[in-house]
């Protein structure tokens, strides 16, 4: 195939654009739908409230290892394959959850959980597909217009929670299963719509456009990572202010649905909640990504960190229950992430070399991923110990490196951008 023509390009990236934010939007009805039943399920079947966040941290764990293995599938094959595996992989665990509520198995939910983290994963890399054709100054926008997509499906998927319920018990299966027997739905919608419509692949593309030889590349992805990390640190210090960030969201969104049901909330509430955090998360992205453009990217690092930092002090003052505490503390959690994950990414899209494009993208959702699943796990020990305040508190730590790594990625990107307008 020949080289395309700069007009072309720019036609191939819009129809990229519309398949990954159809993809996206349809997709995330899937993997949020059972984000406010996850913890209550895992309660139900294990019978511990200390094992509550079990299934959410499996799930983040997943996506951790899917993350990277689907990067390295995106490396060999293009990020099309790489996509419609990670959807169809999630679909499979939801089924799973959906069977572990029926003969009550904790290890089987787990093992769904685990799957269903690949279209976590899946979405994760839709939105550095969603760079791979754009230019410098735009990735931010380009990136933060998939994160917003996610917006259409995340919020409606909570607000489902209750209807997926009415569908349980139509079914003969356990209310709080409902939502991933939906869920899957949306999965292989997204599976669908990414392996009809993604063509041609943009990282091939973007490749060919490079002149980059289709040759398999040499040594492990995770080596080729640490080298491009090792000579752009900025590389590195995005890696961590993104991996803290979502350690910290993590840990507090997890428990949110318990405490709130230790004051009697109704499912459905806590559902609302659930969605106006996801809100949060995705529907200012676009705002987001053109602020990081325009401005500086390290700044916007640093901007989540104080909104992040103020959720914390919400949350930990929030009363059992339903508070407005709790509904304006997890919805700046969802923004504070959103600052943080835009900008995060785009420096690593910016900087991270083509040839080693996806294995540095991959390594660095590896790492926010286990960071994530690490403090999504201690989160139910902290609470079963202390409580849910405490947890918030404790959280802190980890927005002050998220803070650390914007300033670190300002003094790493300044020599080399002298001149110019925003990183």
């Amino acid at each position: 195939m020949s080289v395309r023509t700069l007009p072309d390009l720019a036609l191939v990236q819009r129809r990229t654009m519309r398949t990954l934010v159809a993809a996206q939007a349809v997709g995330a009805i899937g993997i949020t739908i059972g984000i406010a039943t996850a913890s209550l399920l895992a309660r139900d079947i294990s019978g511990s409230e200390s094992q509550a966040g079990l299934a959410q941290t499996f799930q983040v764990l997943g996506a951790a290892v899917a993350a990277y293995l689907l990067a390295r599938l995106m490396s060999l094959r293009g990020r099309r394959i790489g996509l419609v595996t990670g959807y169809l992989l999630g679909a499979a665990g939801a089924v799973l959850a959906v069977l572990a509520g029926v003969v009550d198995s904790m290890p089987l939910l787990l093992v769904g959980a685990v799957l269903l983290g690949s279209t976590s994963a899946a979405n994760s890399s839709a939105r550095y597909a969603a760079t791979d054709l754009a230019e410098d100054a735009h990735k931010g926008r380009a990136l933060s217009t998939v994160v917003w997509a996610t917006t259409v499906g995340a919020v409606a998927g909570p607000n489902l929670t209750g209807p997926s319920g009415a569908l349980a018990r139509w079914l003969g299966i356990p209310e709080l299963t409902g939502p991933f027997a939906l869920g899957s739905l949306g999965m292989l919608g997204a599976a669908l719509i990414a392996g009809l419509l993604l063509r041609p692949d943009p990282l091939l593309l973007a490749r060919e456009v490079a002149g980059e030889p289709p040759v398999a590349p040499t040594g492990t992805a995770w080596a080729r990572a640490l080298s491009a990390a090792r000579e752009r640190p900025v590389i590195a210090f995005a890696t961590l202010a993104m991996a803290c960030s979502h350690a910290a969201m993590v840990a507090v969104m997890v428990m949110t649905p318990l405490h709130m049901e230790h004051g009697h909330a109704e499912l459905r509430v806590i559902g609302i909640v659930i969605s106006i955090h996801v809100l949060g998360m995705f529907a200012f992205s676009p705002l987001v990504g053109m602020l990081a453009d325009r401005t500086s990217r390290p700044a916007v690092l640093v901007e989540g960190a104080v909104l992040l930092l103020a959720a914390l002090v919400l949350s930990a003052r929030s009363p059992e229950g339903s508070s407005w505490q709790i509904f304006v503390g997890l919805f700046l959690l969802g923004l504070g992430w959103s600052f943080t994950t835009v900008a995060a990414s785009t420096l690593i899209a910016q900087h991270a070399p083509l040839d080693a494009r996806t294995d540095v993208q991959g390594a660095a959702d590896l790492v926010m991923g286990l960071t994530a699943a690490g403090a999504g796990g201690l989160a139910g020990v902290v609470v079963g110990a202390w409580g849910y305040p405490e947890l918030s508190v404790s959280a802190i730590g980890l927005v002050a490196l998220v803070a650390i790594g914007g300033l670190g990625a300002r003094a790493t990107t300044r020599p080399a951008l002298a001149g110019r307008v925003g990183p």
